[in-house]
């Protein structure tokens, strides 16, 4: 084995530029890629306005999912590139790749303007920042963790994990300062776009701060000693010994961690908005001050590593999130929307109906129309409401009913209608279903002035420091578990498979499992499940690498 001994340890002033600058790049960036799904009500307005309500955001957290898709994509290319050209110049190019793409997605036309091009363009322009972002966080990691302390790679690596929910932060505040500047359809009209316009002055300044940078101490070694790779694929995926490692990263630590991040993120956001009917700004508010005050424990995670390892702190991280995120969701719908927890308590809503009449009511497409049976009628209008409901199996061939309370509502049969008889007949049906739920104490929309503001405040404050558990060490974890001379490109596949596909699905996963069901906590299964897996595998499987040197070639 090739190694070189530990180089000097930094001055305290370049640690702080170094970690300074490579934080305050990644976070920008972060700002960029959250931009997209933080907006994803007006997206869906915008470029799919062609499908119905549902559909259309289903479609925008499609795209959204798009630079998900590729993201383990950029991490191979831009990998290749900082194992064998260098960390510094790597993540330059990527933060002008996100910064120019966002900046793009600001002029781009909706569909109104230019038809089915715009979609097009849209997912395009996702799939850049994709491409960008798998290759932006394994060079930041890796250039902060290279230049630090081995007694404190937990902490100042930490930093860089706190910029993803920085960028979440900073992406939220702008769009809550733009909203509080103009009135709210010129917002929905045209303002949405001022968010992703300023982003190029953010890429200005990155590029800026960054340029101040020399390259990684350890690449510079390995670059005199002429021992970096010639091939990072075949050393990274092509040898056994290293390709177990990506395997226990990805698995045993890195799907278990991303479930967790989105969860407590992006689909708390969602869920606010689209389930509990809070009112989008007042939501914005609530996760902003949640994601402020859990933020810092990502940095006391990262320095608790370097005192008692990493693997203790990331294994409870995922172990606490799969037991408890069913309760404190529970939780969250009680303190956001007390009308709503309490209607669905004292007055449930069943749909009773033959099983084999009944539709999956999802429609990725936008083509379906669930109105072909009595079943798919009833379901389709309580799933286009948001209404949770569940289900119960009547006999073969009966009529549907909605049950709300004590309350039967008998769908129409449209085999029974004619095709002027069938469209008079749901609309009544759906008035009679929703004056029916009113009175049953089911709300259109969250009181905000009944939302319980510090509970919601604090429970996703919960949210966030659980997840730091698993997010804070994770980058010290990663560099520590490969050699330097495949460090870029083995980190940065299990770490972007992960959190691009396992993660970046989580919002259009959870939000059909919902759909198909009719259950709004149905769709947290899929995170529970694969927290759980991935603490069971981590468990049996991921070393420990807390006293492990970061300089080691091979």
């Amino acid at each position: 084995m090739n190694n070189a001994a530990a180089t000097t340890t930094p001055q305290k002033s370049n640690e702080t530029l170094v970690v300074g600058a490579s934080s305050l790049g990644t976070l920008f960036e972060w700002y960029d890629f959250f931009l997209y799904g933080a907006l994803a009500s007006e997206i869906a307005r915008h470029f799919f306005s062609a499908v119905n309500e549902t559909t259309s955001f289903i479609f925008a957290l499609a795209a959204f999912a798009a630079g998900f898709i590729v993201r383990p994509l950029g991490a191979l290319v831009f990998g290749r590139v900082g194992d064998i050209v260098g960390r510094k110049n790597t993540f330059l190019v990527t933060m002008g790749l996100m910064g120019l793409s966002t900046f793009a997605v600001g002029l781009l036309p909706g569909y109104d303007s230019i038809g089915i091009a715009a979609p097009v363009i849209l997912v395009l322009l996702r799939l850049l920042q994709g491409l960008a972002i798998g290759g932006e966080y394994g060079g930041a990691a890796i250039y902060v963790a290279e230049h630090a302390p081995a007694n404190r790679r937990g902490f100042q690596t930490s930093w860089i994990q706190t910029t993803a929910v920085g960028g979440l932060i900073l992406s939220l505040l702008v769009i809550m300062l733009v909203r509080s500047m103009i009135a709210p359809e010129i917002f929905s009209d045209w303002g949405w776009r001022v968010p992703f316009l300023v982003s190029i002055f953010l890429l200005g300044l990155s590029m800026w701060i960054r340029l101040k940078l020399s390259e990684s101490p350890v690449f510079q070694k390995m670059k005199a000693e002429s021992a970096t790779s010639n091939a990072p694929y075949k050393e990274a995926f092509g040898e056994w010994r290293n390709l177990r490692l990506v395997l226990i990263a990805l698995f045993g630590l890195v799907a278990g961690q991303a479930v967790s991040f989105y969860a407590s993120t992006f689909y708390i956001l969602f869920f606010l908005d689209r389930i509990l009917k809070v009112d989008p700004f007042t939501a914005n508010i609530l996760v902003t001050a949640g994601l402020v005050i859990g933020a810092p424990f990502y940095v006391l995670f990262g320095w608790l590593s370097d005192r008692v390892g990493r693997k203790p702190i990331l294994m409870a991280g995922l172990a606490i999130a799969a037991v408890f995120y069913l309760p404190l969701f529970h939780a969250l719908s009680a303190a956001a929307n007390p009308a709503l927890s309490q209607a669905q308590k004292t007055a449930p809503v069943t749909v009773l109906a033959d099983a084999e009449e009944c539709s999956l009511q999802f429609d990725p497409v936008g083509k379906t129309k669930f109105d072909r049976t009595s079943c798919d009628i009833a379901k389709s209008l309580l799933t286009r409401d948001g209404v949770s409901y569940k289900n119960e199996k009547a006999d073969a061939g009966a009529t549907a009913l909605v049950m709300i309370g004590d309350i039967r509502l008998a769908a129409p049969d449209p085999h029974r209608l004619d095709g002027a008889q069938k469209p008079a007949a749901i609309a009544d049906f759906s008035a009679r279903v929703r004056a029916a739920l009113k009175d049953a104490g089911y709300p259109e929309r969250a009181d905000a002035q009944a939302v319980n503001k510090p509970l919601v405040i604090f429970i996703i404050a919960l949210f966030v420091a659980i997840q730091t558990m698993s997010y804070g060490p994770l980058a010290a974890a990663l560099v520590e578990l490969f050699p330097a001379r495949v460090r870029y490109t083995s980190m940065s596949l299990p770490y972007h498979i992960g959190n691009g596909w396992f993660g970046g699905f989580l919002p259009t996963t959870a939000f059909a499992i919902v759909a198909a069901t009719g259950n709004v906590y149905s769709g947290l299964w899929y995170p529970i499940a694969i927290a759980g897996a991935t603490f069971i595998i981590g468990v049996l499987l991921l070393p420990e690498t807390k006293d492990r040197q970061v300089h080691h070639f091979d």
